[in-house]
Parts: structure tokens; C-alpha cells; sequence
């Protein structure tokens, strides 16, 4: 496993790329309303990241095509933005994405709601974001990497949710996608051990029904099978000593 310890310089360029994207996030959230399409969600997003003087590394991405990953409701993650998908009252939508900064990425994904929603889903959005905090508690250096995966797994499930298991959280630095995978879900064994200067993403995947998804025929939209709706929350997280900090700050964190 090729799991890369990070330089004071590479640390504070990431940190960069994480403060302008938690910033961004908030924008963005205090505009989302209904009658926005999700292609509208998008532009708006990458208009900002490209504004911050960052390089929106989703688009172009295996081949996809925006900037944003933009879930609505059911939909878990990697949703495509659509001008004709218009947001409705009640509905959530789920963005994703990663920016670089200089050459290194930061990636966050915030759950919002549009405008006035159900006590339910409100429910699933707050215990998605705090499923990510108890896992946060683990990522500390010398604690093992699935005590991050445990702690999410126990409280999203006390709470009555389906762990999504086909998408993993992951390490991050000049590439988006670097080792270690890091599951939502407690797997065999303890997982390695978490070294300081490490920079992963955590990020549970939560549905209010079974954990099974599948995928659309754009062969990118990940949907519940159940048709539950689904709530996903991720930060950029730096292990250290002793707290971990959070890349991707902001109100919406």
C-alpha cells in the first residue's frame, strides 16, 4: 500500500485548497433553493473554483462531465448535473467534488437541503454529518485505520441506517484517489496503522433504507435500490499527533 506522508509545504498547500473549498460550499449552500436546476448548482460551483484560481478536478474525471457531482434524493453520489433536473421543495441534493490548489486536491461532499424538508430527512442529513465526527474522533496517528470505520458503522446503524458499502472513503494528496481505502464499514481485521502526516477523506455514505445501491444506464449515478433517500457528508482530514484537522473547514464542515 503506497501510502504517502505529507511535507509541512505539501500540508499548508492543501490546507489552502481545503479552506477556499469549505468557503466555497457555504456560498453555494446558502443559494440552493427550488426551481434551481442541478446543472445551475454546477455552474454556479465551478464559476467559484475557477474565480479561486483552483482547477476543478472532477470534470473530464474517467469522463465526467462537470464539474460537480450533483445526488438528488435517493441518488448516494457522482449524480450528473442536468439542465432539465429541476429541484423541488422538500427535496436533498448531495455535492461532490475536488479542487486543486498548486497542484494538490482537497475534496468535500455536503448534503443540503431545499428548502423546507421532512423531520426525517432532516434527521438523516444532521446524523450523516455527525456519523463522519465520530469517526473523526479515531484519526488520530497510531490508532488503526477501521476504528474510523467502526465508530461510523455503529452510530449510523444505532440510528437506523444502511452503511453504503460499495463506496469507500480514500487518500488524497496530488492525486484524488490515493491509499489507504477508507470504509464506512468495519471490514476483517484492524486496517493500518494511521501515521501522522497522512491526509485522508472520510466520508459516510448514509440511506434511511438498505445499504444496496446500483448504477443508472449514464453508468455514473449510484441510486439506492429501495428507493431510500441518501445523505453524504466528507471532509479532507490531516492525521496528526493528536487532534485531526480538518482541510476542508467552513459552517457547513
Amino acid at each position: 500500500m503506497a501510502v504517502t506522508i505529507k511535507s509541512e509545504r505539501e500540508i499548508r498547500l492543501m490546507r489552502e485548497a481545503g479552506k477556499i473549498l469549505g468557503e466555497i460550499y457555504d456560498k453555494i449552500g446558502e443559494q440552493i433553493k427550488p426551481g434551481m436546476s442541478t446543472l445551475e448548482i454546477d455552474q454556479i460551483g465551478e464559476k467559484m473554483i475557477l474565480e479561486a484560481n483552483c482547477i476543478p478536478e472532477c470534470k473530464g474525471y474517467e469522463g465526467f462531465p462537470n464539474a460537480f457531482c450533483v445526488s438528488v434524493n435517493e441518488a448516494v453520489v457522482h449524480g450528473i448535473p442536468n439542465k432539465d433536473f429541476i429541484l423541488k421543495e422538500g427535496d436533498i441534493v448531495t455535492l461532490d467534488t475536488v479542487l486543486s490548489h498548486e497542484g494538490y486536491m482537497a475534496d468535500a461532499a455536503r448534503t443540503f437541503a431545499v428548502g423546507e424538508i421532512s423531520e426525517d430527512d432532516r434527521a438523516l442529513i444532521d446524523n450523516t454529518r455527525a456519523a463522519f465526527y465520530e469517526g473523526l474522533k479515531h484519526a488520530v496517528a497510531g490508532n488503526h485505520l477501521f476504528e474510523i470505520s467502526k465508530a461510523v458503522q455503529d452510530y449510523a446503524e444505532g440510528c437506523g441506517y444502511g452503511v453504503i458499502r460499495d463506496l469507500v472513503g480514500h487518500g488524497i494528496g496530488k492525486d484524488m484517489h490515493e491509499d489507504p481505502e477508507v470504509p464506512n464499514f468495519k471490514p476483517i481485521g484492524r486496517g493500518m496503522k494511521l501515521r501522522k502526516g497522512m491526509t485522508i477523506c472520510i466520508e459516510p455514505m448514509i440511506a434511511r433504507g438498505d445499504y444496496e445501491i446500483w448504477v443508472l444506464d449514464d453508468e455514473w449515478t449510484c441510486v439506492t435500490r429501495d428507493g431510500s433517500r441518501a445523505a453524504h457528508h466528507e471532509n479532507t482530514v490531516l492525521i496528526t499527533d493528536g487532534e485531526p484537522e480538518i482541510l476542508t473547514p467552513g459552517a457547513t464542515a
